[in-house]
């Protein structure tokens, strides 16, 4: 495959609190030709999600915009325009558009499509999983087990229904790399579960995905695990030193789904070497996480 192994990549990770320090709030990684990985600053955002950016010869394909809304703090648009403007000057063409897509509907992903509500030649997905399903071409009774193609020139993904973290959550394949991007159904953090049944059936259509497709690497949105095994950082964490790498193989996406399949169905908070599976219906551990994270913010870490 083309490009560097993104494992290569020194994301950016935060600034001590109180610190003279800075870091820009997008860090942008040309992982190759057409395909570009943004991250927000944890000093915008906690969260810090990352932003897959897709050329194809017709058109391109951002995945999710963000945390934040205001483009002073943020500014996804004119640092994604300036990217297409870059590509268009490499390969000129008439016509390029772009759609901006999610991976899901949380406001982590969601917050800037504001952005892009003006921009000529874009289509700006709606959140809605009635609408993720009609843009895309899923068959509702059909959803979430058929695979749908995304053609942007050149490029076809293969978009694969992906509820149980969140009813709109749709994975996707990119042949061109073998990136399987994930958004927040699998990543080296807290996967948060809405509806076990639903993530179980997920993760299981992902593995027998992986059996027969090339996938170099499993990539989510964000990154919340240390660099020691079953270690996170605390939820409201700005600054993460020594955090582990964002790509996952496909044996640690198998064991994601095995070990759902372990705990299905039981509250609280389980622990694994690369990832935490965290059901909380009743909301009392998120407030206890919430504590942890406020905590965090004071202390810097």
């Amino acid at each position: 495959m083309a490009g560097l192994s993104p494992l290569d990549v020194r994301w950016n990770h935060g600034v001590r609190r109180w610190s003279s320090a800075s870091e820009p709030p997008i860090q942008v990684h040309a992982h190759d030709e057409r395909t570009v990985i943004l991250r927000q600053s944890k000093s915008t955002n906690y969260e810090a999600p990352f932003i897959y950016l897709l050329f194809g010869e017709d058109r391109a394909l951002l995945l999710d915009t963000g945390a934040i809304a205001d483009p002073a703090v943020f500014p996804l648009r004119e640092t994604v325009d300036g990217l297409i403007a870059d590509w268009l000057r490499r390969h000129p063409r008439e016509g390029y558009s772009l759609v901006v897509a999610h991976t899901h509907g949380h406001g982590d992903h969601v917050a800037a499509d504001a952005q892009f509500a003006d921009r000529p030649d874009t289509v700006v997905v709606a959140k809605e999983p009635e609408a993720v399903r009609e843009f895309f071409g899923f068959d509702d009774a059909r959803w979430p087990d058929e695979e749908v193609e995304v053609d942007l020139g050149g490029r076809v993904l293969t978009a694969i229904g992906a509820p149980g973290h969140q009813a709109a959550g749709v994975v996707f394949h990119d042949p061109a790399t073998g990136f399987l991007l994930t958004g927040d159904t699998v990543y080296p953090g807290r996967i948060y579960v809405a509806d076990f049944g639903e993530l179980v059936a997920t993760l299981d259509r992902l593995v027998a995905f992986c059996a027969t497709h090339e996938v170099t690497w499993v990539m989510g949105c964000h990154v919340e695990m240390t660099d020691k095994p079953y270690r996170d950082y605390p939820i409201g964490a700005t600054y993460q030193p020594r955090e582990r790498a964002l790509p996952m193989t496909v044996a640690q996406l198998t064991a994601l789904r095995d070990a759902t399949v372990q705990v299905c169905g039981r509250r609280g908070m389980h622990r694994f070497e690369d990832f935490i599976v965290f059901y909380d219906p009743t909301g009392l551990a998120a407030l206890l996480f919430r504590v942890r994270g406020f905590r965090a913010r004071v202390l810097g870490r």
